[in-house]
């Protein structure tokens, strides 16, 4: 593997994104990282600060002669998404992400990368670091846990920020400019059972579904891919055999479309080769669906211990009509802009534990009344399953502002530096901006970044190109911001 990061361009960039890759930064994990920047500001002797939601804020003065700029706040968070290759044996928060260049991309062995959003965090730092750069007034934001919940966003408060631009560094397409975003809502369902004794004369496999591409709830969703969950209780729900369900364990964190999932089932001996038998025709099945969306689908079961208890058989059949009967993925499209996914859900999280069954969805849109409405249909599902389900973590969308000045210097110092105008866009995903605008209203905001293939998976990749591109323009929009 090739790690000489060294080699890349611009280095202060490549260097600081080695930094963070070396340093574990999951959400909820992220003291060492923070440690980084705040040890970073020191030696640069730059103001800084952490405030009670665990952002850093880091202020640099204007250069001379551009004092008269508008002050722009640049802004990343600091966690990043943990997921790897169940085969893969990796310790998120004490070891180090192992990237590598692979041709025109930097990715990692078998895990999340962090580019999502290491690369604008590190693109911040070299801007803080290099004094060559001309700037007005520059104050850098590294939000806390943006993955889980956007829990930094949330826990700022006003009168810290005196600049009147937000860079906000969390895009992952080059030549892209969003100015706006999806609003969310979280579905946290709880399923409680009294786990009985296993019958005698039944035979145990563990059943598995992955090789899925999973990818980021918000920006893949509109693909269309597989969802792990659903389609391990489409076998459940629709086989013609006696099934039990002991546990089971499908998806990750509530923003990634579930890649893998796994459960323990029970079948009669006598019918042991029909269940095998019905995994490989659903697997037929699941490949024909997805055919030319997902490419790796694998659905297989292996023996395994028979377990004491099992999940009630009522409570099972329950369970599987609500996770197959609610509401996921795109649910509609956006009128107003062409592609636009405007509402979806993500039924991110099954497992068990032997008491009750955890069921997280993320739900997503730019219209509030809708994903609200789509809050009490996932509700009223699983209610009828039996289960108790809160809704929280609700955040309003980013309403574009097609007026806005720093869109206007943005548009034209990307077609200055590159012959052409970005695409002005809205995205599915919900970026911290709108909630940053919540508490400090007249900041004129855009998103941007380099291009990032498949985050919150183990496929994560960067382009090596887009990130010297998306720091070019970085820079040049720092020089050309507007006049106060």
């Amino acid at each position: 593997m090739n790690k000489d990061f060294g080699a890349l361009k611009p280095a202060l960039v490549w260097k600081h994104f080695a930094a963070i890759c070396n340093i574990p930064h999951p959400s909820h994990h992220e003291e060492k990282i923070r440690e980084y920047v705040v040890n970073f500001a020191k030696a640069q002797g730059l103001e800084h600060s952490v405030d009670d939601a665990n952002n850093v804020y880091v202020y640099k003065p204007a250069t001379p002669g551009m004092e008269g700029k508008k002050g722009v706040i640049m802004q990343a968070h600091l966690d990043m998404v943990p997921q790897k290759n169940n085969d893969k044996l990796f310790d998120f928060e004490n070891d180090p992400i192992e990237a590598y260049i692979d041709g025109e991309w930097v990715t990692a062995n078998g895990t999340t990368l962090g580019a999502d959003n290491g690369i604008g965090a590190a693109a911040i730092l070299a801007v803080l670091e290099d004094d060559s750069i001309p700037h007005g007034e520059i104050e850098a934001l590294f939000t806390a846990t943006e993955e889980t919940g956007m829990d930094g966003a949330f826990g700022l408060k006003g009168g810290l920020l005196k600049g009147d631009i937000l860079l906000n560094l969390d895009s992952e397409t080059e030549g892209e400019l969003y100015v706006g975003c999806a609003g969310g809502l979280d579905a946290n369902i709880t399923l409680p059972y009294t786990a009985v004794a296993t019958p005698q004369g039944y035979k145990a496999y563990l059943l598995e579904v992955k090789g899925l591409k999973g990818g980021h709830s918000g920006i893949q969703i509109g693909y269309q891919r597989a969802n792990a969950n659903r389609e391990l209780f489409r076998i459940l729900l629709h086989s013609d055999l006696s099934l039990l369900l002991a546990s089971v364990d499908g998806g990750g964190l509530r923003n990634a479309i579930p890649r893998e999932a796994v459960a323990t089932v029970l079948v009669k001996e006598a019918d042991a080769a029909s269940f095998e038998a019905e995994v490989a025709a659903h697997e037929k099945v699941v490949a024909a669906e997805y055919d030319g969306i997902e490419d790796g689908v694998s659905i297989t079961v292996t023996p395994t211990e028979v377990p004491a208890e099992v999940i009630p058989a009522e409570v099972a059949t329950a369970l599987a009509k609500a996770v197959v009967g609610a509401p996921n993925g795109v649910v509609k499209m956006s009128v107003a802009m062409e592609g636009l996914v405007q509402t979806s859900s993500n039924l991110a999280r099954v497992v068990s534990n032997g008491e009750c069954v955890k069921i997280q969805c993320l739900l997503r849109s730019s219209v509030n009344s809708e994903k609200h409405a789509l809050g009490e249909a996932i509700k009223g599902v699983f209610e009828l399953a039996g289960a108790t389900v809160e809704l929280s973590g609700d955040y309003d969308g980013w309403k574009p502002n097609m007026a806005s000045p720093i869109l206007k210097a943005m548009t034209d110092s990307y077609e200055a530096l590159y012959g052409c105008k970005p695409a002005v866009m809205a995205i599915h995903a919900g970026l911290e901006c709108g909630i940053i605008g919540g508490v400090y209203p007249n900041l004129d905001m855009i998103s941007f970044g380099p291009t990032i293939c498949y985050p919150h998976s183990p496929d994560e990749k960067v382009e090596i190109a887009s990130v010297a591109k998306f720091y070019d323009f970085l820079l040049h929009t720092l020089k050309n911001a507007p006049e106060k």
